[in-house]
């Protein structure tokens, strides 16, 4: 899960997983596999790299 803010400046959280793509127009709409949009204030490189950090997390957790 990734923490992201919606225009309304209210933070939530949403499965990295579930993100389909990315694109920036120019807000940041972030599409689901279900292809729900979201519309977020953070740019596209800082989502990308929560997701990527988000990964890194999971393969560093003990087991």
């Amino acid at each position: 899960m990734i923490k992201v803010t919606r225009l309304n400046n209210k933070e939530f959280v949403v499965n990295a997983e579930m993100i389909q793509f990315i694109e920036e127009t120019p807000d940041t709409v972030i599409t689901l596999v279900n292809h729900e949009k979201i519309v977020v204030k953070e740019a596209v490189d800082i989502v990308i790299q929560r997701i990527i950090e988000y990964g890194r997390s999971l393969r560093c957790m003990p087991t």
